[in-house]
This record gives structure tokens, C-alpha cells and sequence, in this order.
């Protein structure tokens, strides 16, 4: 009996019965993943490229396709006792799809063999900063410690030793690539790989150097102060070109991003641009109407309650709120009134209060009886 094989369209990460589309932008989309040139040296991903390649071979024939749907692998493969089959793609001319270099070429643009003795553009990294609300209101500006690698100071980025310089590879004659003849089931082929002796790089070190032990990179730690702007929210990202990692043979450097973490405030929350907060006030204030201070960004400013007001009441104060980034426009303040009942009476004030209570008279009753009424109503039905 044959070795267990994993399902074709479980290699392709599709389930049976996919579409002709389907089968192959999945298709595409591992084969550009797992092909040799995009990983130089991986087995794994080698064997995965085969694996992927002979599950496209039978999906993508309607025959085979048919067969598999009937008969599993038995109806293609003849190792399993049935079918017309590819002889576990043994018999196949010794047919490797590992060396398909030339076929995909086009599809990857050129192959990533073609691009490795190339510049190398540097990594990204990340920072936090934190800040209080109102610096993120109004912006400032902050310093941040990273670290991040450089172009080795000892070598110039070469990863060679002092008096010494990288050697031409001899192999690839600094190209980087060789071309390789197989043959295959399409007769002879030429493939392209990365050169096996410089890796790609075109270049030899013989000697590197003993500070970036041939890498042309050291790692270093800096600082460096960020200009934050005004409006810019919590867990968002201000993006420092060209702060992060060192690019390799001449790429750019790499951005610095720095996710900001603003703290809560005592009184005031944010939504977007707006901004709210409560208000206390007393009991005569909301009976009476009262100028009233309010809590801006700015600081305190006068605001004039109409009488009667009602705890829960919002009032908007336009343009009070936070900056809009990048821009001149800012949002609102909005304020909710709540009046704050008073506790720990006196006796002459809990008298004078009841007088003023039977001083509504009919006012108060006939609040107090609706409002039952109402109730009852409800409950009956």
C-alpha cells in the first residue's frame, strides 16, 4: 500500500468540490509562497512546492479532477491500485517542480533570485509614548529611547575587515544567480537560482569584520524627540520616516512608528473630536437658574443655567472640544447637568424645606397623582 498523501484540496486549503477560480488563485497565491527562488535553502518549503504543484496537476484537469472526486488518489495514482495516474509523479521523466524557475519568472516578476544582490530596504520598527489628555489635545512634542540597527561604523555597511574588501564570486561571476539546465517533462529547461556559494549577495567576505561579525549592521541605541499633533487619539501611530533599521547594499532605511497611549482624565472623556463632561450644581441653582463655571481645555469659563433645569440636561458648548489633526477645525464640548441633592439637613432646614414643599400646594398633587395614575394604568394592562 501506498504512503498516506495528504488530500489535494486540503493542500491547496480549499474544500472538495472548489470552483476552476478558486483552485487557482489558491493556486497562485502558494506558489508564489512556497516557490525555491522566494526560499533559498528551505526544504520545507521545497517540499511544500511539490506538494502544492501535483495537487494543482490533478485539480486543474477536469479528467483528473473527476477521477480524484470519484476515487480519491486511487483514480489518478496507480500505486494505489487503480487509475490512470502519474506513477506518484515518479514516472513522470523525473520531473521536479522545485526547478521551475524559468515558468514562474514572469508570474514574479523576475524571480526574487533576479532582485537578491539587489538593495534591501530596512525593517520597521515600534516605540510607545504616553501622554496626558490634554497634550494630546493640544500636541507637543516628546522624546523617545529605541534601538535600532545601523550601518556598521567599522566597515561602512561592506561586513568586511578593515584593509580588506568583499571578493567577486567567482561562481555567479557577481551576479548573484545561476542558471541551471534540467531535464524535464517539457524537454531541457533552464531554471534560475541563487548563487549557492555568495548566497546572492555577488560578493565573498573572506575576511568580515570582527565588529558586525559580516553583516555590515550594529545595533544601536537612540534618542530622538517626535513631534506629536494636536488631536491625535489614543493607540494611534505617529510614523517617522526613516528612523528604523539600516536597508542593506544601498535600500533606504526602514520608519520609526510610535503608538501613543494617552491617559484617562479626571473629568472630561472623549468621542472623535468631542468632548464631555458633568457638571454638579445645587439644588436652588437648577430651581433658579445660575451662572455656573465650566470645565473647558482652556480652563474655566462662564455659563449661564436657565432656571428649571432638569439633572441630565445637556448643554453644547460649540468649538470647546479637541483639534482635528491636521486641521482647524475642532469639536464640541458638551456638559450634562447634575443637581446635587443636599445631605445632613439641619432641623431649620429641613423646616423650611417642608414649608416650601406644602408652599406648592396643588402644584406638587397633582404632579404626584398623574404620575400614579399613571402607574396604575400600566400594570393594569
Amino acid at each position: 500500500m501506498a504512503e498516506q498523501k495528504q488530500d489535494y484540496y486540503e493542500s491547496l486549503g480549499l474544500k472538495k468540490g472548489a470552483s476552476d477560480d478558486e483552485i487557482k488563485k489558491a493556486y497562485r497565491s502558494l506558489a508564489k509562497k512556497y516557490h525555491p527562488d522566494m526560499n533559498p535553502g528551505d526544504k520545507t518549503a521545497e517540499g511544500k512546492f511539490k506538494e502544492i504543484n501535483e495537487a494543482y496537476s490533478v485539480l486543474s484537469d477536469p479528467e483528473k479532477k473527476q477521477r480524484y472526486d470519484a476515487y480519491g488518489h486511487a483514480g489518478v495514482d496507480p500505486n494505489y491500485g487503480a487509475g490512470e495516474g502519474f506513477g506518484g509523479f515518479g514516472g513522470f521523466g523525473g520531473f521536479d517542480f522545485g526547478d521551475l524557475g524559468d515558468i514562474f519568472g514572469g508570474m514574479f516578476g523576475g524571480g526574487a533570485s533576479r532582485r537578491a544582490n539587489g538593495p534591501v530596504p530596512g525593517d520597521d520598527i515600534g516605540a510607545q509614548i504616553t501622554i496626558s489628555f490634554e497634550e494630546a489635545a493640544f500636541g507637543c512634542k516628546k522624546e523617545v529611547s529605541f534601538n535600532r540597527t545601523e550601518t556598521c561604523s567599522e566597515c561602512s555597511g561592506s561586513g568586511a575587515a578593515a584593509g580588506t574588501s568583499p571578493q567577486t564570486c567567482t561562481n555567479c561571476n557577481g551576479s548573484g544567480q545561476v542558471r541551471v539546465q534540467q531535464r524535464t517533462a517539457f524537454g531541457m529547461m533552464q531554471s534560475t537560482r541563487v548563487c549557492p556559494s555568495c548566497q546572492g549577495k555577488g560578493k565573498i567576505i573572506t575576511n568580515p569584520c570582527k565588529k558586525c561579525s559580516g553583516s555590515g549592521l550594529e545595533r544601536k541605541s537612540k534618542k530622538l524627540e517626535i513631534s506629536i499633533p494636536a488631536g491625535i487619539d489614543d493607540r494611534q501611530t505617529v510614523v517617522v520616516k526613516g528612523q528604523g533599521n539600516a536597508g542593506k547594499r544601498g535600500g533606504p532605511s526602514g520608519d520609526l512608528l510610535c503608538r501613543i497611549n494617552v491617559r484617562p482624565h479626571p473629568v472630561f472623556e472623549r468621542e472623535g473630536y468631542d468632548v464631555f463632561c458633568e457638571v454638579p450644581v445645587t439644588f436652588a441653582e437648577a430651581a433658579l437658574g445660575a451662572t455656573v463655571n465650566i470645565p473647558t481645555l482652556e480652563g474655566k469659563m462662564s455659563y449661564k443655567i436657565p432656571e428649571g433645569t432638569q439633572t441630565g440636561t445637556v448643554f453644547t458648548l460649540k468649538n470647546k472640544g479637541i483639534q482635528a489633526v491636521n486641521s482647524r477645525q475642532r469639536g464640541d464640548l458638551m456638559f450634562t447637568v447634575t443637581v446635587e441633592i443636599p445631605k445632613n439637613l439641619s432641623d431649620s432646614q429641613k423646616k423650611l424645606l417642608k414649608e416650601f414643599d406644602e408652599s406648592c400646594g396643588n402644584f406638587n398633587h397633582s404632579k404626584r397623582a398623574g404620575f400614579g395614575e399613571k402607574l396604575k394604568n400600566l400594570f393594569k394592562n
